[in-house]
């Protein structure tokens, strides 16, 4: 690895930093500390992650699903720390595209890379789809395809309130990082607000006490494993919440001292949303009226709110999960066009200097935030008539989310193993002798819930008519799909034009030395 710089806080010291993998700079630096940390967890999404799947995870695994919240916090965590750690090395653009191409080699970058931009171009889809679960509760008025009792009304209005989500967060990126920065950072302000208030409001109205979490509602009964069987089901709904955390350090180059501010970001974004989302979850099952009744397993949190605040400040609490639905759809726009700008700079895409051009008004590349938004709209449309749209959708995007992950961390403890991985330098964050321990932890953690995520168990992907083996099998044949054929097209067509486009690469004078290459 190139030996780091010394430690600086001057943007020439970032700039410096980009310089190692041969790029100049062109996004404008404007994000503070607040700005990064407000991306991290906006992706994250406290009110999002737990409202939009609480019914899934509680139909699932009953009151005690709630200990897949601590479980998966353990596993990310561990994930986050090694991520906080490359950050504070290599704040760039496409975090986990670049971390993975320097870490491994430019095949493997482009693999994780490529896996995570089409999971981030599905999850926009997925994060979309959770305005029906709040927009209907709120007033009927919003329940614009029939009167939700149809066989595909709810899917097919999900995909007309999400399509006016995306078109949102399209337009916001494509007018530049400061007006994206701005409305993510007051929706996060709400969110954070909201999400405190609804914990000290359901904690006045606790009916219960926290033994709760040990009541499983028989939901066992049907797996072969017993309890443990409906548990890994149930996780789901908590993996789904604690990821995206890289978003701070994919905005490095745009950010002001990324390499000290990006790895704070990340960690305190995991760390407030397993917080705040935990006590959220344990006091809705406490409050609650009844534990009895389908509500729970259809409605989720939107219905508890309702049943506990009463239908005035319970609404009013919705409006907040709403704004918090739609930053948290904002930011994964946000991380997927740096993503896409990033690979398409190393021209990896097809048409990548288009992908690559950097608006010289909005100092932002608006292209791919508007060809993001139309493939994610092209998945809602596609989808528009399926009534299990929401499990499908959203359990796709997170088991490429974990594979990129793995992308960067088995061979970041590869590097570890054979003496090569460098960290930042002094001052900067560095786990230390706590490094390999660490990151055995991420990569165990990662190759088992990709396993169990991916699993065609029929309670995820096929739980109601129609029954076909192909929504069944539908995680497997996707994801095999895009990484099999996106590598073979790869391979085949696009490595051979791979290398820094002439108009953003750092031109480098006789007298200075080369800028560091692309991976070890």
């Amino acid at each position: 690895m190139t030996k780091a710089a010394p430690p600086s806080d001057t943007p020439g010291h970032d700039d410096s930093e980009l310089a190692e993998f041969g790029y100049r700079p062109e996004l404008k630096r404007t994000l503070g500390n607040f700005h990064t940390f407000a991306a991290g967890i906006s992706y994250i999404s406290i009110l999002t992650g737990t409202f939009q799947l609480f019914y899934f995870g509680y139909g699932s695994g009953g009151p005690a699903y709630w200990w897949s919240w601590p479980m998966v916090f353990v596993g990310q965590f561990a994930v986050a720390l090694c991520f906080a750690e490359l950050a504070a090395r290599h704040p760039v653009a496409g975090s986990v595209y670049n971390w993975s191409k320097r870490l491994g080699n430019p095949h493997l970058g482009w693999l994780a890379g490529w896996m995570m931009l089409i999971a981030s171009i599905v999850s926009i889809a997925a994060v979309a789809l959770a305005y029906q679960l709040t927009l209907p509760q709120i007033s009927s008025a919003f329940q614009f395809v029939g009167d939700g009792t149809g066989t595909y009304d709810v899917a097919a209005n999900a995909v007309v309130l999400a399509s006016v989500l995306i078109l949102f967060t399209t337009l916001v990126n494509a007018f530049g990082v400061k007006l994206m920065a701005r409305i993510n950072t007051a929706g996060v302000f709400v969110e954070l607000v909201a999400s405190v208030v609804l914990i000290v409001m359901l904690a006045v109205h606790i009916t219960r006490g926290p033994q709760v979490v040990l009541e499983t509602n028989g939901t066992g009964a049907g797996h072969g494993a017993g309890y443990l069987g409906a548990f890994l089901v149930a996780s789901l709904a908590s993996a789904y919440v604690m990821y995206g955390f890289d978003t701070a350090a994919s905005l490095g180059e745009e950010s002001l001292n990324p390499s000290r501010n990006a790895p704070r970001a990340i960690l305190r974004a995991i760390i407030a949303s397993f917080v705040l989302g935990g006590l959220v979850l344990l006091l809705a099952l406490m409050s609650v009226s009844s534990l009895k009744g389908d509500k729970l397993s259809t409605d989720g949190l939107q219905y508890v709110v309702l049943d506990v605040l009463g239908p005035t400040a319970g609404k009013g609490m919705l409006w907040c999960v709403l704004i918090a639905v739609t930053v948290c759809a904002l930011s994964v726009h946000t991380a997927a066009i740096r993503l896409a700008f990033a690979m398409a700079r190393d021209n990896n895409l097809p048409a990548s200097s288009v992908l690559a051009r950097v608006s010289p008004r909005f100092r932002t590349p608006v292209v791919p935030a508007v060809v993001i938004g139309v493939l994610a709209l092209a998945i809602l449309v596609v989808n528009i008539r399926q009534p299990q749209i929401f499990t499908v959708v959203t359990s796709i995007g997170i088991i490429m989310i974990y594979l990129a992950y793995l992308g960067v961390t088995a061979p970041m403890l590869v590097a570890r193993l054979r003496g090569r991985w460098t960290p930042a330098g002094e001052g900067r964050f560095s786990l230390g002798r706590w490094g390999l321990a660490v990151n055995v932890l991420a990569v165990l953690w990662g190759a088992g819930m990709t396993l169990n995520l991916i699993w065609p168990r029929p309670a995820v992907y096929n739980a109601s008519a129609p029954y076909h083996w192909y929504l069944r099998w539908g995680a497997v044949l996707f994801v095999a799909v895009i990484a099999g054929g996106g590598f073979a097209y790869y391979w085949f067509v696009q490595r051979h034009r791979t290398g820094v486009l002439a108009e953003h690469r750092l031109e480098v004078s006789t007298e200075t030395s080369e800028p560091a290459p692309a991976s070890d």
